[in-house]
């Protein structure tokens, strides 16, 4: 039933923002700082279409990340075709899979002098230990909480109608954050406030101590 919540929460089109790379890239900027020698998960984002899973993974030696964690839940609407992520008996339907990728090193595998997305699209597809099948990849489920554990800092865009509950868990396990939600999202966890770092639409938001 969790699973199924969060697939429509997604689904909807009141529900959903996608991110672009421009505003995670303005945004983002102004913390660079905070990101060298942690674990970066981003528990809402399926590498097929994420543009904070294509953000992270092309400044992982930039940022110096210890690793980068991204997981996608069953049902994900596939709409980019920048990277494709193919396991054994799931070529045809790919979008009904839940699973993570974990990266710990991206290298210049092409050898042109730079980190780019031919050399993503190369590991991804080439290097077994980075990706793996979730049962459900439900940011709630007991599998995605050992991965919420092991983080630094979680960097995503959640679906605004489990806001409320996305933040309540973030400060239930007391992770450091950056997300990017409506403006009329900040008053979502008044028990716990958070700050709003930017001007405009997207917002992007810490806790007060951070």
């Amino acid at each position: 039933m969790a699973n199924k919540n969060l697939n429509a929460a997604k689904v909807a089109k009141k529900d959903e923002f996608y991110t672009q790379l421009s505003d995670i890239e303005r945004e983002l900027q102004h913390y660079w700082q905070h990101f060298r020698g942690k674990v970066v998960l981003c528990n809402c984002d399926d590498p097929y279409e994420s543009n904070f899973f294509k953000y992270f993974a092309l400044r992982f030696n930039q940022l110096g990340l210890k690793k980068l964690i991204c997981t996608c839940y069953n049902g994900s609407p596939v709409t980019g075709n920048e990277l494709r992520i193919h396991f054994p008996g799931f070529d045809e339907e790919p979008k009904k899979i839940a699973y993570k990728v974990e990266i710990t090193e991206v290298k210049d595998e092409n050898g042109d002098g730079a980190v780019d997305l031919s050399d993503v699209r190369y590991l991804l597809q080439n290097d077994k230990n980075v990706k793996s099948i979730l049962k459900t990849g439900d940011f709630r489920s007991q599998e995605c909480i050992e991965l919420l554990k092991e983080a630094d800092i979680v960097v995503t865009n959640p679906p605004f109608s489990l806001f409320r509950e996305y933040i309540g868990q973030l400060m239930e396990y007391q992770k450091k954050f950056l997300i990017i939600g409506r403006q009329y999202a900040i008053t979502a966890h008044p028990t716990n406030p958070v700050e709003c770092c930017a001007d405009a639409n997207p917002k992007t938001m810490l806790p007060n101590d951070t």
